[in-house]
């Protein structure tokens, strides 16, 4: 059998590093220039002296990535609105869904926006793609014990926040059923019984689409803002769709994208937030032929 080629080395590696570069940056889009980054940087190496190919490509990855996202700060506090991460279809995006669905969702991307840049690479190397210290203190060019320090100090805020708890299937779809029935003008009731007191609502329009500019609190506001929206909401079509490793919604105009709906969870099963995509930068991985 003929030895792998430097082109089928990467194909091999390619899909846990894009898994990676999104799960750090946020954005697919930019994950895909990170191992795009990354390939140019394979090409021209030298690969005498590479011992392990796999472990050089996630290191070349994590940098470039860590690199990017010091750069994207200023550009995030800029963001007009709330910024929230690209939405990926994990039902047939075999790229992202890689690791554990509760690492793709909305919530645990956002909880890892607090954490420094090496703080999140090293907790995401560590935890979900198991990496050793030793490897991970390599990677990121630091000491074993500082790795040990980052690492233990974001698991604690991950941990507190507890934004890796998974909500069962047919939870997460009787709050779409209750969330579209209020849509549909049939009281908002049993959705106002699966939403958590301090429910929250927010929408990311990047400044090019209209959307609420500021975050939702409480049921009172969120259950206004729903029944005040029918109107609009009754103008697409609804498809339920796997977001971030969760039941989402995916509304279409003529089989484009105009928003996206993802949920978080308490581990009483009740929503704590609703994510609104209306970027349409964001949405336009979301057509109809990638979501159906």
């Amino acid at each position: 059998m003929p030895s792998p080629t430097e082109t089928d080395i990467f194909e091999q590696a390619s899909p846990r590093l894009l898994g990676l570069a999104y799960r750090i940056l946020g954005s697919r889009a930019d994950a895909e220039d990170a191992v795009q980054d990354t390939f140019l940087k394979w090409q021209s190496a030298d690969r005498a002296v590479i011992e392990n190919p796999a472990a050089w490509l996630t290191t070349a990855c994590t940098r470039r990535c860590i690199d990017m996202l010091r750069s994207a700060h200023k550009t995030r506090v800029d963001y007009v609105g709330t910024w929230l991460p690209e939405p990926v279809h994990t039902m047939t995006d075999e790229n992202a869904e890689d690791a554990l669905p509760s690492s793709l969702s909305t919530a645990f991307l956002l909880m890892l926006e607090r954490l420094t840049p090496k703080e999140r690479a090293a907790y995401l190397l560590h935890e979900i793609f198991e990496m050793s210290y030793r490897d991970i203190a390599a990677t990121l060019d630091i000491q074993e014990a500082t790795c040990r320090k980052l690492i233990s100090r974001a698991r604690a805020n991950i941990d507190k926040a507890k934004v890796r708890y998974v909500t069962p299937a047919d939870r997460q779809a009787e709050l779409l059923s209750a969330f579209q029935a209020a849509v549909s003008g049939d009281g908002t009731d049993h959705l106002a019984a699966l939403l958590s007191d301090d429910i929250a609502l927010c929408a990311d329009s990047g400044g090019k689409v209209p959307a609420i500019p500021y975050t939702l609190h409480g049921k009172v506001e969120v259950l206004k803002f729903v029944t005040m929206a029918q109107h609009w909401w009754k103008t697409f079509r609804w498809v339920e769709a796997s977001l971030n490793g969760g039941c989402g919604i995916v509304l279409l105009s003529e089989g484009v994208p105009v928003a996206a709906m993802s949920f978080a969870y308490d581990e009483a099963g009740r929503a704590t937030d609703i994510y609104v995509m209306r970027n349409p930068d964001k949405l336009a991985r979301l057509d109809e032929a990638a979501i159906s």
